[in-house]
């Protein structure tokens, strides 16, 4: 800004001072043309000027403003001689052509400061340091040619405080100028440093939380990871567990069932061929209640593995459903509470839902007797948490708990963290046990198209 000031500024100082200058050039050339040149015109047909023409030049120069102004006037013929001029010593004499003569028989009107180190100012140098010097061409009437030159030296004093004035106030304005877009610019540059330093505060934070997310993304991956790769694992699990079920249950009974049909067949042989008052079918019974022990635990097993339809129930549908039909199946009672769940979650979510509280329920009934169970679930700010207790007799948590020993457990964590989720288990000896899982709703949504 200082520089472009200082450039403008300086061009603006020069072209005035050239205006100011030509402008007296102009004035001169004027009042050369009014009074002078008539006294000329005989220098178009020879060297000289006759008295007349030479007392009216003097008396002209000695009585009007300009003319008191001019310090010196020199009438220069076509070959570079002095055939007039105030100062009789120069009256004859010839000088090298300087540039501005020759300009000046071109036609041209030539002004310009004069330094006065030319040969032919040494009268002006005994006055004068510096004088403005005017070159006028001066034509024959009615003509275009150039009949002779008219040189002339004015003094500059006035000149130049009103060349000063001028360029003062050209530089005031330039300045003031400069300084008011100097000024815009700096309140402008302020904004935008302001809103640059907004937005880059604002882009800090978002790289802040964008960290933040992608460690929390990268340890869901992991957790997703080891939840998939435990999944075929764990399934074998579920099977050898249910091929135990199977064996340790149904398949007992049924096998003490025919066994005792066995007997029964053996003993109704009997009566019919002694025909004695024998007991022939006590074992009726114990066959009856077997198959129907061994009928319920199938019943059970294939009630536990298999789903109803949730896709089209709501999330609060599906948690009541399966209190119910725990309370149904075992004859307990469950305290269920349910706060600002939302109306529409995939079913992925639903199925891990579902199956971590039965789970849960089946080992409170299980190892805490159904004593006082309770389910709480509860969304806030996005995040679902899962809350299943029971007053049972409980256990050291934090030493006892194998996961890889426990399939119901590993079974709850798998689905859990398979959702991005967080399951943890606390319990003590005489105080009880709460199963908490932790899901979010977005990692869910995201984990579950994985």
């Amino acid at each position: 800004m200082i520089l472009g000031a200082f450039v403008i500024g300086t061009w603006v100082a020069e072209q005035i001072k050239t205006n100011v200058i030509n402008e007296s050039a102009a004035t001169t050339a004027l009042y050369m043309d009014s009074f002078i040149t008539p006294n000329l015109q005989e220098l178009g047909t020879a060297n000289t000027l006759t008295p007349e023409h030479l007392w009216n030049l003097n008396d002209t120069l000695s009585k009007t403003d300009l003319g008191r102004q001019i310090v010196t006037i020199k009438i220069w013929g076509n070959n570079n001689q002095i055939l007039y001029s105030n100062s009789p010593s120069l009256v004859g004499l010839s000088f090298p052509s300087a540039e501005d003569l020759e300009l000046a028989r071109k036609g041209e009107i030539i002004a310009a400061i004069s330094d006065l180190q030319d040969d032919e100012n040494f009268e002006e140098r005994k006055l004068y340091s510096r004088l403005l010097e005017i070159y006028i061409p001066i034509l024959l009437n009615d003509t275009q040619e150039v009949i002779a030159v008219a040189e002339f030296y004015r003094k500059i004093e006035g000149l130049e405080s009103e060349i000063a004035a001028a360029q003062r106030k050209s530089w005031l304005v330039v300045g003031t100028s400069m300084t008011v877009i100097y000024l815009i610019l700096i309140g402008f540059v302020q904004s935008i440093a302001s809103t640059i330093g907004r937005q880059e505060k604002g882009l800090r934070d978002q790289v802040v939380r964008l960290t933040e997310l992608i460690a929390k993304n990268g340890d869901l991956d992991k957790r997703m990871r080891r939840a998939a790769a435990n999944t075929t694992a764990l399934n074998e699990r579920f099977l050898r567990r249910i091929s135990a079920e199977l064996h340790d249950g149904p398949v007992q009974e049924v096998s003490l069932a025919l066994l005792r049909l066995d007997r029964v067949n053996v003993q109704n042989e009997t009566c019919r061929v002694v025909n004695e008052d024998f007991e022939c079918n006590d074992h009726l019974p114990t066959v009856q209640t077997s198959l129907q022990i061994a009928l319920e635990e199938m019943r059970s097993i294939a009630s536990n593995l298999g789903l109803p339809q949730l896709s089209h129930m709501t999330l609060a549908d599906v948690i009541a459903r399966v209190v119910r039909s725990h309370e149904k199946r075992t004859r307990s009672k469950v305290i269920l509470s349910v706060i600002n769940l939302p109306e529409q979650v995939n079913l992925p979510l639903k199925i891990t839902v579902y199956r971590l509280i039965q789970e849960a329920l089946n080992n409170a009934c299980i190892h805490a007797g159904c004593a006082d169970q309770r389910v709480r679930v509860v969304c806030a700010n996005n995040l679902l948490q899962i809350e299943i207790s029971d007053k049972g007799p409980g256990f050291d948590a934090a030493n006892s708990i194998k996961w890889e020993e426990h399939l119901g457990l590993a079974g709850m964590r798998e689905r859990v963290e398979s959702m991005g989720g967080v399951l943890e288990i606390q319990s003590m000896v005489g105080e009880g046990t709460v199963v908490n899982a932790n899901i979010s709703l977005q990692h869910a949504e995201m984990y579950a198209y994985a």
